[in-house]
């Protein structure tokens, strides 16, 4: 299958005892009236997952610890064969959850952190407190023997902690480190004029890359910023390289930039499928339509795997194969998914060929000119 659901994440619960700035479901500690799907419910979609395939199943939310049947849902799908994974915001965690993660067969956890200092962290969670709260997460899972990973969130903000963050999360002993580049989606629409500037943006993939380059221990990725596949392919010929990639046990072994509907989905809490975490558009619902048929028949992920389809630079781009551009990010800004990447800078070769050619001959010096 070419299109084949390797990563799903899961909002098991719409609660959340923080109110980051970013977060793309607004979720809060109350339901508003609006109470997470059951157990019964939760065990249906999973049995409806493992009949068609065999993916990496997070579950999210919202805080998944808040739900109290949380590992025998994980405990369930690993029952099936599904690889289980939780996402956590790590306040929540204790001595007795760590037993239950593991009790439970939960193969990977991953957390977020944002700031390398707790004034940096605790400003983006909006919680006093919350630096600590992961940090003795990262204690215990270590004590514990989890194996974990942590996502960390950039705006302009808290990019210039960037260097410090990665040298905290390598010292800490996380598996690998996932450098997200916001998508304004939920809460995160409010905080619009902090998105990283294109230039600065940029410069921080580059320097991923350098890093990334040397790194013989943590697994490094950046997130949500699909050219990073365009960039590394440019800078490896540049310097005449053989840079190999690592892949993580539980990541999607892609190769390419955006997977949105391609390998990877979220189902929300409601039932519905979304191309991605950050992609607040539905392909159909799993409390009414069978996985499988969303995933092959429904016209939002047909639409997105025709690559032909995509407009502007992306469509033009040489590197759609390898990138394909941000489609949640072009979703977000521009309201149409096929849309070119917003923050892609990268000219493509065939409209730099136009460009060149419409400038004509003046733009080129005759050999009259010639001293």
């Amino acid at each position: 299958m070419e299109f084949e659901p390797k990563w799903i994440a899961w909002e098991i619960t719409r609660r959340c005892n923080l109110k980051c700035v970013h977060c793309r479901s607004s979720s809060m500690l109350e339901d508003g009236g609006h109470p997470d799907f059951s157990l019964d419910q939760a065990r249906a979609v999973l049995d409806d997952i493992a009949a068609y395939a065999s993916p990496v199943v997070v579950l999210s939310g919202g805080e998944p610890l808040l739900r109290p049947d949380v590992f025998e849902i994980a405990a369930y799908g690993n029952g099936l064969g599904l690889r289980m994974c939780m996402a956590t915001n790590g306040t929540l965690v204790t001595d007795a959850v760590c037993g239950k993660i593991k009790e439970s067969g939960i193969r990977m956890v991953s957390l977020s952190l944002d700031g390398a200092r707790a004034e940096t962290h605790d400003n983006f969670r909006n919680q006093r407190g919350a630096f600590d709260g992961t940090m003795n997460a990262i204690r215990l899972f270590n004590s514990h023997g989890i194996p974990f990973l942590v996502n960390s969130s950039f705006t302009v903000r808290n990019k210039d902690e960037i260097p410090a963050i990665y040298r905290l999360v390598k010292d800490l002993g996380a598996r690998a480190w996932y450098m997200f580049m916001i998508v304004p989606t939920g809460r995160g629409e409010d905080i619009m004029e902090e998105l990283i500037p294109e230039k600065i943006y940029d410069e921080i993939l580059d320097w991923h890359y350098q890093v990334e380059k040397e790194e013989d221990e943590l697994l490094m990725r950046p997130t949500c910023a699909p050219h990073y596949y365009r960039i590394v392919r440019q800078k490896a010929k540049e310097e005449g390289s053989s840079f190999k990639r690592r892949n993580l046990q539980f990541s999607t072994g892609g190769s390419k930039g955006c997977l949105a509907g391609q390998l990877i989905c979220l189902i929300d809490v409601d039932g519905e499928v979304l191309p991605c975490s950050y992609f607040p558009k539905s392909a159909g619902n799993v409390f009414a339509t069978p996985f499988r048929d969303i995933w092959e028949h429904s016209e939002l992920f047909l639409k997105l795997r025709d690559f032909k389809s995509y407009k502007d630079n992306c469509g033009s781009c040489e590197y759609l194969g390898v990138c394909g551009g941000c489609r949640a990010r072009a979703y977000a800004m521009t309201g149409d998914y096929l849309a070119q990447e917003p923050f892609c800078s990268y000219v493509p070769r065939k409209l730099q060929q136009k460009i060149e050619a419409a400038s004509g001959p003046a733009a080129k010096p005759s050999s009259d000119d010639k001293p």
